[in-house]
């Protein structure tokens, strides 16, 4: 590993990182572009259960923005393990912790993993598809 790629992998962190706080405040227009335009977006309970998802930029958007609609979010990405697999792709995985609430009750406290693909378009990384894989939904 040089210490570009080093660079590479501190780029693609702080991508994710403005993902999770840009849902959490619900700031959906600049959290649509963290993604390429045809990317892919899918949750799972299990590998065999499917919670839903969405494709496109704008149908992973609204997914989520749907998803999250009245409630407060608390998403923490944790020990990324991110591997450059050409000058512009990349592959990660995120252990993820998360804490939904409304109007006071919880909704949801889970955990789970991402399995993310990256893409650099023009100088940035990008998300291309991002799968949740989750445990306690």
């Amino acid at each position: 590993m040089t210490p570009d790629d080093l660079v590479e992998i501190e780029l693609i962190k702080q991508l994710k990182a403005k993902y999770f706080r840009l849902m959490d405040q619900k700031r959906w227009d600049a959290f649509s572009e963290l993604f390429t335009e045809n990317c892919e977006q899918s949750w799972q309970a299990a590998p065999d259960q499917p919670i839903g998802g969405g494709n496109g930029r704008e149908g992973v958007v609204s997914f989520i923005r749907e998803s999250l609609a009245g409630m407060r979010s608390t998403h923490h990405g944790h020990m990324p393990e991110i591997e450059l697999t050409s000058p512009t792709t990349a592959v990660g995985i995120w252990a993820l912790y998360d804490h939904c609430t409304a109007e006071g009750e919880m909704i949801f406290d889970g955990a789970g993993y991402y399995r993310d693909d990256y893409e650099k378009v023009d100088g940035r990384w990008l998300i291309r598809s991002t799968r949740l894989e989750a445990e306690g939904f």
